[in-house]
């Protein structure tokens, strides 16, 4: 007789996709934000800064997947406190992202490794050696100007297709800047993702100009999950077309 599989909570997107790729049945919970894939058949628990623990315990989850970046303590302490099994990832790197999705897809009873995951780790080690490296500014906020500092997955993505980020030594991982230092940081390109601020072609190129600004899909660039597959591909072409 086949072992049961685990009842999971998704608290993080792109874990809920990671898995619902190849088992949507075991997710019965995900945040407001876990848009993929579309038209997922799990409860809905709140946001990932604000999860309603009770609403969480009373989907009985035998495990609960979280972010130690995107989930805040208190809210996976509540949880614990209330019997719950919840698994905590760490991803700063694309390395580290690959090793804990394999964690996090093992805890969900999921074997054989999927196959996304293979051609998400061949696409990446297929990317060529940058020739001719770029400097940018990477905000994703405006109202106040947040920009990437250090040690951030987006970092190392942006890093392994040749784009230095002007403030990946910062002492904050997400620190404010002024728009006026920004502008006059020497990048010569502004990446703007699509998430979490929604910048278009409206909306952000504007206060760079004339600086060339490569407008990107924030989901190849900030999850780690099946996208990856077509992340360096996607990324890369926005990246060509900011020339």
């Amino acid at each position: 007789m086949p072992a049961a599989r685990p009842r999971v909570v998704s608290l993080v997107p792109s874990l809920t996709e990671a898995v619902a790729a190849g088992a949507p049945g075991l997710l019965v919970g995900a945040t407001d934000w876990c848009t993929h894939p579309p038209g997922l058949d799990a409860a809905r628990v709140g946001g990932t800064k604000n999860p309603d623990p009770a609403a969480v315990a009373a989907l009985r989850p035998d495990l609960v997947i979280a972010n130690e970046e995107e989930n805040r303590p208190a809210d996976l302490d509540a949880l614990r406190a209330a019997g719950l099994t919840v698994l905590v990832t760490e991803v700063r790197t694309l390395d580290q992202a690959f090793r804990e999705l394999e964690r996090v897809l093992a805890a969900c009873g999921l074997d054989p490794r999927p196959r996304w995951l293979d051609e998400a780790e061949a696409s990446w080690a297929a990317l060529p050696a940058p020739t001719a490296p770029r400097t940018a500014v990477v905000p994703i906020w405006r109202r106040p100007w947040m920009v990437l500092g250090r040690d951030t997955f987006a970092g190392d993505l942006l890093a392994r297709l040749g784009v230095r980020q002007m403030y990946a030594g910062h002492a904050e991982r997400y620190p404010r800047i002024p728009l006026e230092e920004l502008r006059a940081a020497g990048a010569d390109l502004v990446v703007l993702p699509d998430e979490p601020y929604r910048f278009t072609a409206d909306d952000g190129p504007e206060a760079f100009a004339p600086l060339p600004a490569a407008l990107v899909d924030g989901r190849m660039l900030t999850w780690y999950g099946p996208s990856l597959a077509e992340a360096p591909r996607a990324l890369a072409a926005a990246l060509a077309a900011a020339s």
